[in-house]
């Protein structure tokens, strides 16, 4: 019997022990610097196919070192440097049309001012032979009035040149007006070669727009590195289809690793974009790495359906995100950190508690 109420009393002792201890160290957490837990992360980008190809070679294996620009895989390129072939051959084709179409609107230019100044001609004739129809009448019906002061030879030749003036008039306007007609007719031809001329023009800039194309796709064959970082994922081997859309890639940059921890509402006042923080990993225990506040969230992460009491709003947390000042690759993707904010923002903090 005794020694079930020692054990009793020995397990109750215990119990108690272990609550004071967590009471005691949730008070110390409390009375010390804002912060909390979080995870190392390093600023990834995923390379994604663009076009629908085979892996052609994997030039880097996962956890390679790479600098930006260097080449991380290349993809099949057979179709797209074929399209590429069929895009200059478009271009070089849609070049020599234009060519002949401005040398045809030059031509159909030429010909129009031709025709222009060959109807301009016919009407200053037409005035001319009038002039000298006009004479000639006037100079027959003169010799008529004159009677027998004149002779008969003299009276039919002046007859005969008006009629010839009459007739060289008459020829003259139905050329003038077949000039006119044909006037029309170059001016036309003329606006239709300078249409055609633009129109293989712009075939010209859409054959050009397709050869752009074509070497952006077969450029993306070749993926490469877009900043300087640690290959962390090759998703597929060589050999394997990418489809578009699909990750290649991923590549992580440890340079400049972060991290983010939530703060509950009770401390957020502590919290503002350039505070200094303090960082320490599990890996070493020993060390601590200076930090500083980037962001902090204007939205809380949890919210309860209906934020009325003071132990509801206490509930309510804020991701804060952090930059570490840490050598490159010591701090790696995923380990744990703890991060507490400068003592220089307690007092802030307290005062709000009161």
């Amino acid at each position: 019997m005794r020694r079930a109420v020692l054990l009793f009393v020995l397990l109750v002792v215990a119990l108690g022990g272990l609550l004071g201890f967590r009471v005691l160290r949730d008070r110390r957490a409390a009375e010390g610097p804002p912060g909390g837990s979080g995870v190392v992360e390093g600023t990834s980008v995923d390379l994604r196919a663009r076009i629908n190809a085979r892996v052609l070679t994997r030039h880097v294996e996962e956890g390679a070192r790479v600098d930006k620009g260097a080449l991380l895989v290349t993809l099949d390129c057979t179709e797209p440097e074929a399209g590429l072939v069929e895009a200059q051959a478009r271009l070089s084709m849609s070049q020599a049309q234009a060519d002949a179409a401005k040398a045809a609107a030059q031509a159909a230019i030429r010909n129009s001012e031709a025709v222009a100044s060959q109807a301009a001609g016919s009407q200053a004739q037409i005035g001319s032979l009038a002039d000298q129809q006009g004479l000639a009448k006037r100079q027959a019906e003169r010799l008529e009035k004159m009677g027998a002061a004149t002779t008969e030879a003299a009276l039919d030749q002046a007859r005969a040149q008006a009629a010839s003036l009459e007739q060289q008039l008459a020829a003259a306007r139905h050329s003038s007006t077949a000039a006119g007609r044909q006037a029309r007719a170059a001016a036309e031809q003329q606006h239709a070669s300078l249409r055609q001329a633009e129109s293989a023009l712009r075939a010209v800039e859409a054959a050009e727009a397709a050869l752009s194309r074509a070497r952006v796709t077969v450029a993306e064959c070749e993926l490469r590195a877009p900043m300087t970082g640690t290959v962390e994922t090759l998703a597929l081997e060589e050999g394997e289809l990418a489809l578009p859309g699909a990750v290649v890639a991923r590549l992580v940059d440890t340079r400049r690793p972060k991290a983010t921890f939530y703060l509950p509402n009770a401390e957020l006042a502590a919290a503002k974009p350039g505070q200094e923080a303090t960082v320490r990993a599990d890996a070493y225990p020993d060390q601590t790495f200076p930090a500083r506040v980037v962001t902090v969230s204007r939205e809380a992460a949890f919210t309860p359906r209906n934020v009325q009491t003071r132990s509801d709003r206490d509930r309510l947390v804020y991701p804060v995100e952090v930059h570490i000042d840490a050598p490159e690759g010591l701090l790696l993707p995923g380990m744990p950190v703890e991060i507490s904010l400068s003592a220089i923002q307690e007092r802030a903090v307290a005062e709000q508690r009161r």
